[in-house]
């Protein structure tokens, strides 16, 4: 059983950074996700870093979010630049082994994007 913690959101305007955080235990994986959810919404996969570094975003986030983790500590990292109104959500992580998410997941970390 995966243990996942994350934290690093907060309220910040449009246009603004956040660097969010995600620290996992408990299990083997080759790949970490960021995943949000906004209210209303079914949870969307937005970024993935792979343990050998390779990266994905989703086009929505494509240019201004860049993952990014430390193997010696389990932990990964989500850089949010140039936040927008709409990427207001709860994040979560994940991780992977060979392509499956485990069916864990943590409290999450709010970030609201303000006009």
């Amino acid at each position: 059983q995966v243990h996942l913690v994350e934290s690093g959101g907060g309220l910040v305007q449009a246009g603004g950074s956040l660097r969010l955080s995600c620290t996992a235990s408990g299990g083997i994986f080759n790949a970490m996700g960021w995943f949000r959810q906004a209210p209303g919404k079914q949870r969307e996969l937005v970024a993935r870093i792979t343990s050998s570094g390779d990266t994905n975003y989703s086009d929505s986030v494509k240019g201004r979010f860049t993952a990014s983790r430390d193997s010696a500590k389990n932990t990964g990292y989500l850089q949010m630049n140039s936040l927008k109104l709409e990427d207001t959500a709860g994040y979560y992580c994940n991780v992977a082994l060979h392509g499956s998410w485990y069916n864990s997941w943590g409290r999450g970390t709010q970030v609201i994007v303000s006009s």
